[in-house]
Order: structure tokens, then sequence, then C-alpha cells
């Protein structure tokens, strides 16, 4: 890593944060234990750094070394470390940081920078003539596909050849910055020329306001994909959810979702631990999958039953074990326990 030092005029006032920026600083610092407030340190010189028009001076550093009671040796050692602290001058409309990893490098990004050369300043980290631009290249800045690409404060501006490029500084020389993202056209990292998958998935089952019904739910109310609940493969339940539960034809692979819902309909679940083999832990299992009826467990088939082995791994088997399709279609009929010997149904 090449050195970092910090810039040779620094300013001879001390920093003091704005009255907006202290509140933010002290609500930032008040999220840790008072032991650890120290840890605040990135967030509050990363503010500090906005605060001062986007480069970071020793006397901000060493202001918000004694907010933290650190040693101010302790916020040079980050802030040189980390190269998303500016330790010169940038410019004041922009510095533009452009990608120069593989992806981008071969997608052209030697081109962006000879354009940064041409309007900006020869060398990386010199200010423009009028002070208003900087630039830098920097690696990889995460969006890959969608080479080649640079950074301008928090936004990126992807999918940029030499005239794109052009345009975006035009933006912010005129001080109206054109909108970030891909400059193509392109929909987040869609193939060039669009999707070409899923694309069936929203017309086959799909109700007004990207909703979706959900195969074999009778009265299903429509349910969003982000409720609907894990795919198999995702066992820990966090972010991935199955567009195969969306209605069609298909199976999604050796097994099939049920109907599922995304809450009980009329307001009132079922009491599924009428059904021998369910207790109370693994009716709020069920529940948290969508499942809240009697009809909606009797009308399982193989591979729903399958499904929900692979969505129940702590109770796996139980469903066929126990024929919890056969209880549930006397209790679905309407019979009860109470009303009859006071047993719970048997398949």
């Amino acid at each position: 890593m090449a050195v970092r030092r910090l810039h040779p005029d620094q300013p001879s006032e001390p920093f003091k944060f704005t009255r907006e920026n202290e509140a933010w600083a002290e609500a930032e610092i008040a999220k840790y234990p008072k032991e650890k407030q120290a840890a605040a340190v990135i967030p509050v010189m990363w503010r500090a750094q906005e605060q001062n028009g986007g480069w970071l001076t020793e006397p901000a550093m060493r202001a918000v070394a004694d907010k933290l009671r650190i040693a101010h040796i302790r916020a040079y050692e980050i802030a040189t470390f980390y190269t998303m602290f500016q330790l010169a001058p940038v410019g004041r409309k922009a510095h533009v940081q452009v990608c120069g990893t593989t992806p981008c490098m071969l997608r052209g990004s030697q081109e962006l920078i000879d354009v940064c050369r041409e309007r900006i300043a020869t060398h990386a980290h010199e200010l423009s003539a009028n002070g208003d631009f900087s630039w830098e290249e920097v690696e990889c800045l995460g969006s890959c596909a969608n080479a080649p690409l640079v950074q301008i404060g928090s936004d990126t501006y992807e999918d940029l050849d030499p005239e794109r490029l052009h345009k975006v500084l035009d933006g912010f020389v005129k001080g109206r910055p054109v909108k970030p993202g891909s400059q193509t056209g392109r929909q987040a990292s869609c193939p060039k020329g669009g999707p070409t998958t899923l694309q069936s998935a929203q017309p086959a089952g799909a109700a007004p306001g990207g909703t979706a019904v959900v195969r074999g739910a009778p009265e299903a109310a429509p349910v969003r994909l982000a409720e609907m609940p894990p795919t198999a493969g995702d066992r820990t339940g966090r972010g991935h959810y199955a567009m195969g539960v969306v209605l069609g034809s298909e199976s999604a692979g050796d097994d099939e979702p049920p109907g599922l819902l995304s809450k009980p309909r009329g307001g009132k679940a079922d009491d599924l631990k009428l059904i021998s083999g369910i207790g109370p832990l693994l009716e709020k299992a069920l529940n948290k999958l969508g499942v809240y009826h009697f009809d909606q467990i009797s009308s399982w088939t193989k591979l729903n039953i399958k499904w929900v082995d692979q969505n129940l791994e702590d109770f796996r088997g139980r469903a066929e074990r126990d024929k919890w399709v056969e209880q549930a279609k006397k209790l679905a009929s309407g019979w009860r326990p109470d009303k009859n010997s006071g047993e719970k149904p048997k398949g």
C-alpha cells in the first residue's frame, strides 16, 4: 500500500462541527457502549470530511480524537490507512474516482482516466485550474457487471465511455448532475438488451401492484414476494425468497411449495395442534411458513410435503409419518375431537 501523508498546507483554525453535524455525531457516538465509543471514529471522521468539502484536515482529525477521548495518533493512523479519507483538498464540485480494477480496465477504464487527465489535471489528486474538480484511480467500486464506472461522492456512474463521462462532468460543471447509475439505461445489472430470465414470473400469477397469488391456496389473499417464505436452499431464512411459489403449472424442482398465506383468513387461524404430531412449536413454525388452516394441509401433494420438510428442518418427516393430510381432511370437514370421542383424528 502506498504511503499516505497529511497535506503540507493545513488550516490554522481549529475544526468545529456545525450544530447539525455536532448533534449527528453525538447521536452516532451514543450508539456504542461508553467503554467502546472510540469505535465511532470512522463515521464521525467521515462526517467531518463531508463538512470540510470532501477532504479530512489535521485539525478535524484532532477534534474527532478529542471528542472520542483517544490519542491524536489513533485518528491519524485510521485516516492514513483507509483510502476513503482524502488527505488533500479535492474539487469543490466533484472528486472523480475512476475504478481501475480488472473488469473496468478490460472495458475501457484507461480511456476514462485519459478524459480526467484532459479535463481535470495531468496527475491524480491534483486540483483542476479552477479548483472545481479532482480525480484519482481506485480499486473495485463493486459494480463490475456495469463496468467501467466512476464514483463521485456517494453515487456511481456506470456503463461509461469517454463521451458519457464528458456528459457526467458537464452536469457537475452546470450544477445539474445527471442521474446516477447506468448511463445506457440498463436496469440494475441486467444483461445488454434487458432481462432474459424470470420474465414470466410476474405475468403468470400477478395481481395489480406487484403482487402474486400463491398456488393452490383457497381464498388466498395476494401475497407480495417479499412476504413469501424462504426457499429450501436458504435454511437461515435470511432474505432469499422462492420465485417458484408464483402461480404456474411447472414445479420449481423436485419439491413444490404448497398454497401459502400471508396471514390467516378472517384474522383467525385454525388450531393446528388438533392434528396429532403438531405441538405449539411446530404450529408456530407452520404459521411462519404461511400455513394457518386445515384445508391448506388437506390439499398437500407429495411434492408439497417434501417442500415443507425442507423448510421445517427440525421437524422433517413429521407430516408423512403422522399422516397430517388425512387428519387435516377430517378436521377441514368439521370433525372435532370435543364433538366425538375426545381423541385427535387418526389418519
